[in-house]
């Protein structure tokens, strides 16, 4: 897949490899690097507090190593007052499908039978301590590859059924986010704060399944519906 630059993504530029953890830690860290303010992510366009919106998402266990791994390091970064995502509310955003209002329950069988009949195979991800974007403190993920191809046929399965994604593959950079900044903050704290997280181990991520989820905004965090999941063989 080859994936291009967009100023609406961040990294703007995607990494020189998208498989090497190593790499791909070095380059969301000099892009962050770059950043001398942090922005308020809930300042967005769009959302409003009746929004509701189907998403496909990545989603983990509030009892897995990584929730315990997430909750270690939003522990350490507490005096940045940033909104921490509770154990359950960890993801990786796929894609947006539509609205509640756009896209009907009858489109949403379709979709998901015909999601379910494409080979997705299982796979395994390491999230890869710690860096920050221009609105969050995340994790970078390592590697690409299986995200890439699975966005991949998600895009294809929602614009077969009429529900395209609202973006390609082309501009996706897989993430998973620990903590919302709030306001705009001096981005030279917030790199202080993490950066002795940076030293800390990998954690595995095993992901085997597919959620599509109706998200919705609650109290500066992110709750959803799951409408159904789709096993990953």
């Amino acid at each position: 897949m080859l994936l291009t630059e967009d100023p609406s993504a961040f990294p703007t530029a995607p990494p020189p490899s998208v498989d090497d953890p190593e790499v791909i830690a070095a380059h969301d860290w000099a892009a962050f690097d770059r950043v001398q303010e942090m922005s308020n992510h809930w300042d967005r366009a769009g959302w409003t507090p009746s929004t509701r919106a189907y998403y496909w998402m990545l989603s983990f266990p509030a009892d897995s190593a990584l929730a315990e791994h997430a909750r270690h390091c939003q522990d350490k970064i507490r005096n940045l007052n940033f909104d921490s995502i509770d154990a359950d509310g960890l993801h990786l955003t796929l894609g947006r499908i539509g609205t509640t209002d756009d896209v009907t329950l009858e489109q949403l069988d379709t979709l998901l039978a015909t999601t379910a009949a494409i080979p997705t195979a299982r796979f395994r991800l390491q999230a890869v301590p710690m860096t920050a974007s221009r609105g969050a403190v995340r994790y970078s993920i390592a590697p690409w590859t299986p995200v890439l191809d699975l966005h991949s046929k998600l895009s294809a399965t929602t614009a077969q059924c009429q529900l395209p994604l609202r973006k390609p593959t082309a501009v996706l950079r897989p993430h998973i986010g620990i903590a919302y900044c709030n306001r705009p903050t001096d981005a030279c704290v917030v790199r202080e704060a993490i950066r002795p997280l940076r030293d800390m181990d990998s954690v595995g991520v095993p992901v085997d399944r597919l959620d599509l989820v109706e998200l919705r905004r609650e109290d500066r965090a992110y709750r959803w519906r799951t409408i159904d999941q789709v096993a990953l063989n």
